[in-house]
């Protein structure tokens, strides 16, 4: 791939503990809008590159693209991809924009009508109008590693699993409205200054702790309060504390 995201993408996190205080409102660039509908899992949170916002889709549900596809191999090869996991050039995987991370889509060669199936676990490409950034074995079995782009459609087909035979099937996620999520209310470069805040927060709260992590080489530490199952829960509770201690508060899925 000819332009790093990983890094880009943990800027985008360092700006956003730089440009929410803990009692501003949001305001900002990239991940300090308000939460989308999406459950705010891991990758799923808008961000933006080179001054464009990109929205992540809370549904694979009939999504279909044509465009420019490329990939991405040895220079990337073991770093963290997006989802967390390491890239594997060797494995069946492909970064998009917006699909949700964990969607397997189908991707044709639309003028060899080859297809390979593939699993989102990244995001990007941000160069040109390109739509879809495969591994390195993807575009192999696709038959484009040689020429380097290949037109392309894209299909999601949704999240999958084995039958009892042991042939892959897609379904639908059980429901997009359930997971662990948290509200997030301050971020410190202090460790004393959030830990003081939790501690605080302790008294009217029954969850409050302070999440360490370390972004283009600086330590942050986000504070973080209550504790929900789903996310209609935790958006109304978003809501609740933005009209009262929190006007910069947003949801975040706990990690």
């Amino acid at each position: 791939m000819d332009t790093p995201r990983h890094p880009r993408l943990r800027l985008a996190g360092a700006l956003t503990c730089l440009l929410i205080p803990l009692l501003a409102a949001c305001a900002g660039r990239q991940r300090t809008e308000q939460a989308p509908s999406p459950p705010y899992k891991r990758g799923e949170r808008p961000y933006s590159i080179n001054g464009i916002r990109y929205e992540p889709l809370a549904s694979h549900k009939g999504f279909q693209q044509e465009g420019t596809a490329s990939s991405y191999g040895a220079d990337f090869h073991g770093r963290a991809t997006s989802s967390g996991e390491p890239f594997d050039m060797n494995a069946m995987t492909a970064a998009h924009k917006t699909l949700p991370l964990g969607v397997y889509v189908r991707v044709r060669h639309k003028r060899s009508n080859r297809e390979v199936e593939v699993r989102i676990n990244d995001r990007g490409p941000f160069v040109g109008d390109r739509i879809i950034d495969l591994s390195e074995a993807a575009a192999e079995k696709l038959g484009m590693l040689r020429e380097g782009l290949a037109p392309v459609r894209v299909t999601a087909l949704g999240y999958r699993s084995l039958d009892r035979n042991g042939a892959p099937t897609y379904r639908d996620p059980e429901s997009y409205d359930r997971g662990d999520f948290t509200l997030q209310v301050g971020a410190f470069r202090s460790r004393d200054n959030a830990d003081r805040l939790a501690r605080e927060l302790r008294r009217d709260f029954s969850e409050a702790d302070v999440r360490e992590g370390l972004v283009s080489g600086t330590r942050f530490f986000r504070v973080r309060v209550g504790r929900y199952a789903s996310l209609k829960t935790a958006l109304a509770s978003q809501q609740q504390h933005r009209g009262r201690r929190f006007p910069g508060c947003f949801v975040v899925a706990r990690d």
